[in-house]
């Protein structure tokens, strides 16, 4: 672990403490689950923080409400603007119906249609975009600037990551001291925020992000020190697309992430079968990549107490059906 950029200490624990109390009673506090199965098969106890379960399909509404909370009357009242293949832009939506702040909403055409639709339920405006030719980020920037609004970035935002850490803290509160703790990777939100909680409320525990092996970006960037990208990665773990870590997100990253993984799509379908099968729980892949490093073995946790994020659980059934 380094600390290369000064940015680093742009988010800390009492970040993710206010941010616990503007969720205290907005977002659910997600349960634990246990598998006596899947302890046997690793050889350790694992816990699993069921995100899947929380408003929105996934554990986004965490950094969505956070973010939102925090705006001025003024970009309240003009609206906000999100771009997201489709669990940010869920959450984006349903804080900004809890808040009476209008969403508008920059997702690809190829998105997942139940998060579409559950997107436009919400009440959010959807701008559709081609992945494979235009820029969302240069899109949204666009439309942003057109119409006023305030725009609210998947990952790369103090607010957010503070929001997403206190999935993590309310892990720890509820299981105790942790060996290792796995959270899937896109951007990094998740991922940063939740390694700055588990430094202070579990110091001694390894942080171990995981993104699909196709989508590697972080992991690479994590190795070299020197940002990576990647362009549109081909696997159905459709929430770690992103192009790369942010500028914020990555320095965290840095700081207080242990090590990081890679997991294949068929290792994806391998955990997500188990999940269904043996915790009863629906979980998207992307929902799946930190329980797929641990149940292959990409990641070791023989004799250790193993937190592990399940992020999300919007899935298209037939789509899932046909993987398994």
């Amino acid at each position: 672990m380094m600390d290369t950029t000064e940015t680093a200490g742009t988010v800390r624990f009492a970040d993710i403490e206010h941010a616990a109390s503007r969720l205290a009673g907005q977002a659910h506090r997600t349960p634990v689950v246990t598998s006596r199965t899947l302890d046997a098969r690793v050889g350790g106890r694992l816990f699993f923080k069921c995100e899947n379960l929380q408003r929105a399909g996934a554990f986004k509404f965490r950094g969505a409400f956070n973010a939102i909370s925090g705006l001025d009357e003024t970009q309240r009242r003009k609206g906000v603007l999100a771009f997201s293949s489709g669990n940010h832009a869920q959450a984006i939506a349903l804080a900004g119906r809890e808040l009476s702040v209008a969403t508008t909403i920059v997702m690809p055409s190829d998105a997942p249609r139940v998060k579409l639709e559950a997107t436009r339920a919400y009440g959010a405006e959807v701008i559709p975009y081609d992945r494979a030719t235009q820029s969302r980020e240069a899109l949204s920037a666009r439309i942003a600037a057109e119409r006023g609004l305030t725009l609210v970035p998947p990952y790369d935002d103090a607010r957010i990551i503070a929001g997403q850490g206190t999935t993590a803290r309310e892990l720890i509160e509820d299981v105790g001291t942790l060996d290792y703790l796995l959270v899937p990777c896109g951007g990094g939100g998740l991922l940063s925020g939740c390694a700055i909680a588990a430094s202070v409320m579990a110091p001694g525990c390894k942080v171990i992000g995981v993104e699909p092996e196709a989508g590697d970006d972080a992991t690479r960037s994590f190795r070299t020190g020197i940002l990576q990208t990647v362009h549109n990665p081909d696997t159905i773990a459709d929430g770690a697309r992103t192009p790369s870590l942010g500028t914020l997100t990555f320095p965290l990253v840095r700081r207080y992430v242990h090590d990081m993984a890679t997991v294949t799509d068929a290792q994806l379908i391998a955990a997500m079968r188990l999940i269904w099968e043996r915790l009863k729980l629906i979980v998207e892949p992307t929902g799946a990549l930190a329980a797929a490093a641990v149940l292959s073995g990409v990641v070791a946790v023989e004799g250790t107490r193993v937190g592990i994020v399940l992020s999300g659980g919007n899935v298209e059934l037939a789509r899932v059906a046909q993987l398994l």
